[in-house]
């Protein structure tokens, strides 16, 4: 367990720098948030090669979003998504009821405001993974109550 507490703290500590070295104006027009999702997008990428290389093909999306589930999630925050939906047109919902990342904030909702800094990580994480097995997709986060969170993924057909 001290990897994902080294990792808890990398990731605590990559949102600090980038909010203390970036200007005022950034953090504004959320030049901070999207310097976190392109972090979390190369480091997807990376990881999902190494996951994937011995695994045969997806057979569709649904297959790829179980493997994100289940596998790739592991390997990530060592557990998997606890509820996965789909509509089916391409908007997929992952509902994680104890992130990890946002585990260490306290439960309060004058928290709730700083949580878009601590999941633009792993919105990116989530984006690079799929751009690698060839699913273009937008990926948001929403926080309602702490540490659950929603992902929101949509595909973007060619």
């Amino acid at each position: 367990m001290a990897d994902e507490a080294a990792f808890q703290f990398l990731h605590s500590e990559l949102v600090h720098y980038i909010y203390m070295s970036g200007d005022k104006a950034d953090a504004e027009n959320g030049r901070n948030v999207t310097k976190l999702e392109n972090l979390g997008f190369r480091v997807g990428q990376g990881l999902i090669e190494r996951l994937t290389k011995d695994t045969v093909r997806f057979k569709d999306e649904l297959d790829m979003m179980k493997f994100i589930c289940k596998d790739f999630w592991t390997c990530a925050f060592k557990k998997q998504i606890d509820n996965l939906r789909t509509n089916h047109q391409g908007i997929y919902v992952l509902q994680d009821n104890k992130f990890r990342l946002l585990s260490q904030l306290s439960a309060g909702s004058q928290y709730l405001e700083h949580s878009p800094k601590y999941l633009a990580f792993t919105c990116g994480l989530v984006r690079g993974a799929l751009s690698s097995l060839g699913v273009r997709s937008v990926v948001t986060a929403e926080v309602s109550t702490m540490p659950a969170c929603k992902f929101q993924i949509m595909i973007q057909k060619p």
